[in-house]
């Protein structure tokens, strides 16, 4: 597993964490990781297209735009993938479909996503989008999907063993979005879990702080689901490595 290569912004601690005030900033990035298994090399949450502005971030709503809208240093998902050793990906996998988690598959038109069937149908049925930037991503591609149907895996209710060999387990973080899952994989280091925007960062997990107010009850669909979903990760922050998919410095514990 490792984390491609992004920009990092900083950004006042209070509109990450809830009631935190210290230390002032935090690193925010709009991170992409890359997972290689014996049977297949893929990416999660592509997270920026080529010109984000006009093809994503412009479907948001304005007063969204204003807190969200990337840096102009910021590292397209597909620039990240060339740079990078070794072979190609083979699918994406997202934690979740927001426009900073899927994208980067504007500019991967062929590549399969396999995406949890209810999120899926929450951002993809009905005539109005719920969120913007997104629907574009998936349209007419190559979409594998799949239940969270297995047993419960640590503090998290329900599972899906990704290869059916349990190196790489799918758990359901939903709150931030309906569909929202974790990837929890087995690394030379010991467990890692791609916690996606459950948190958006690791302070969130060790204090249980819900995200700030602003932009936080903007993103997050059910804010009470978010709450106890974030109280499933801080008990079992002491086992695996949460890397919430915003957390620059957290991303820096990956082998490059």
């Amino acid at each position: 597993m490792s984390a491609l290569r992004q920009v990092p912004r900083s950004v006042p601690t209070a509109l990450i964490v809830e009631g935190l005030r210290q230390p002032r900033r935090i690193a925010n990035s709009l991170l992409s990781f890359v997972i290689t298994h014996p049977e297949a090399t893929f990416i999660v949450d592509p997270s920026v297209c080529l010109d984000v502005d006009s093809r994503a971030v412009a479907e948001l709503p304005a007063v969204l735009r204003v807190a969200v809208r990337p840096p102009a240093d910021t590292v397209a998902t597909i620039t990240a993938l060339r740079e990078r050793s070794g072979s190609g990906v083979d699918f994406a996998l997202p934690t979740h479909t927001h426009w900073d988690h899927v994208c980067g598959l504007l500019d991967l038109p062929e590549l399969p996503v396999h995406l949890h069937r209810r999120e899926h149908d929450w951002v993809m049925q009905g005539s109005v989008a719920p969120v913007g930037g997104v629907r574009e991503a998936l349209r007419g591609r190559g979409i594998v999907p799949y239940e969270l149907d297995g047993p419960p895996v640590l503090t998290f209710t329900t599972s899906h063993d990704l290869f059916g060999d349990g190196s790489v387990v799918l758990v359901d973080l939903a709150g931030h979005t309906p569909g929202s899952i974790g990837v929890l994989a087995h690394t030379a280091t010991g467990w890692v879990l791609l916690a996606g925007d459950a948190a958006w960062h690791t302070d969130q997990v060790d204090l249980i702080r819900q995200k700030a107010g602003y932009p936080g009850a903007l993103a997050d669909e059910d804010r009470h689901e978010a709450f106890r979903t974030l109280h499933r990760l801080h008990a079992v922050k002491d086992r695996v490595a949460i890397i919430p998919t915003h957390d620059h410095i957290a991303a820096q514990r990956l082998p490059a």
